[in-house]
């Protein structure tokens, strides 16, 4: 009798657990995040402290549908493979709602393909490819970032104003650096017809020779350098440029090279007065950008960094689309995002119908060697809704939904 009062019981307590279990998931809207954590640190670690903070504070304000958002988060390894395999397994056996995050562009693109093929809502947070949101663009895709295309057209007209002829280019060969030179090939050629591009350097992602780059680029006397190289890459080429006298009398226009993840590393070496794009965090008096300082700056004990605004920015976004969409069902918040309004520390954002692409703009300036630490000096905000091509161009460049 003993046996089967315990059997009755162990029997009772896993049907109340089975009745239980759906109800708790349905407590919770899960946001499955895939990044480059391991290949990437110095961008994605604060990219992460910025979800964290999004997530607190979504939280602490009563959560999302009544509901607590958790992150579900994964490592691609770099890779569209591993990415690919990770969307997999969030969305079938850890059902989460909604697949964000992404840095590289190739790894964006097959996440944005895994989307498409799956029907599965994806906000691409960082990768930078014109292509997620153009040539293979979909409508269960939508991006925060600004694109290449934003970025150097924000560059473009103070490289214009330089009066340089002859240009060397060097970047990291894969999508986004060859994405990033051939749109400032055209727009620098399409303003100043009479230019010269003397020499390209491409060298693989992660793994430059900076000696025989310099060299090559110093070789074809450029009256001026566009540089694509980011993280280890740019602190090399920096390094090995600095040594061999590279930027003695050349402007250099160099993309991303502002941001805190790029800059702070190189520290004595940093550049001066290079035009970068980046985030002069310690300059910016906005109220909301104050706001947004002011409660990293509490949680983690540290600055932020661009990441941490993308980050945070992604998570934020999601908030309000499923609040708009009242769900989290993927054609829902399709529909929830265009036009979608969120407020951000850089200010109110925009997702495009027209491309499903962010207003998000970006600080262009100057960048400057102060006392060993590289900052950004004569900064701007540009607006991303002002450099983005217009509806009837995004038509001919983007698949009808």
């Amino acid at each position: 009798m003993t046996m089967l009062k315990t059997l009755m019981r162990v029997t009772a307590a896993a049907a109340l657990a089975a009745t239980l279990a759906p109800a708790m998931a349905q407590d919770v809207i899960k946001i499955g995040e895939i990044n480059s954590y391991k290949a990437q640190p110095a961008f994605l670690e604060p990219y992460k402290k910025g979800m964290e903070l999004a997530v607190d504070e979504i939280n602490a304000a009563g959560g999302l549908l009544g509901k607590k958002v958790q992150l579900v988060i994964r490592d691609d390894n770099g890779n569209p493979g591993d990415a690919v395999r990770a969307a997999e397994e969030l969305v079938s056996r850890e059902k989460v709602d909604v697949l964000t995050g992404s840095f590289l562009s190739h790894v964006g693109l097959a996440l944005t393909d895994f989307a498409k093929q799956k029907k599965f809502f994806f906000l691409a947070g960082e990768p930078l490819t014109d292509k997620i949101v153009w040539q293979n663009g979909n409508r269960y895709t939508y991006r925060l970032r600004p694109s290449t295309y934003m970025q150097v057209s924000m560059m473009v007209p103070d490289a214009v104003a330089l009066k340089k002829k002859r240009w060397a280019l060097v970047y990291p060969n894969y999508e986004y650096g060859q994405s990033a030179v051939a749109t400032f090939k055209q727009l620098l050629k399409a303003a100043q017809p009479d230019v010269e591009f003397v020499v390209e350097q491409a060298p693989p992602l992660g793994k430059v020779d900076s000696g025989s780059v310099v060299q090559a680029l110093a070789d074809a006397k450029p009256d001026a350098i566009f540089n694509v190289l980011f993280g280890a890459d740019l602190s090399k080429f920096v390094r090995e440029g600095n040594t061999r006298g590279l930027f003695q009398g050349r402007e250099v226009v160099s993309l991303l090279t502002g941001e805190p993840e790029y800059m702070d590393p190189l520290k004595d070496e940093a550049p001066n007065g290079w035009i970068v794009t980046g985030y002069p965090w310690y300059g910016l008096q906005t109220p909301e950008h104050k706001a947004f300082h002011t409660a990293y700056q509490a949680k983690f004990n540290d600055y932020p960094r661009l990441g941490s605004v993308v980050g945070y920015s992604a998570i934020k976004s999601l908030g309000e689309g499923i609040k708009k969409a009242n769900s989290t069902d993927t054609e829902k918040l399709v529909v929830a995002f265009k036009g979608l309004q969120v407020p951000t520390p850089f200010g109110r954002i925009t997702y495009r119908p027209e491309d499903n692409q962010s207003t998000m703009g970006g600080y262009v300036g100057r960048s400057k060697n102060e006392g060993g630490k590289g900052v950004m000096v004569d900064y701007r905000y540009v607006d991303g809704a002002k450099v983005q091509p217009s509806n009837d161009e995004v038509k001919k460049m983007r698949p009808a939904d």
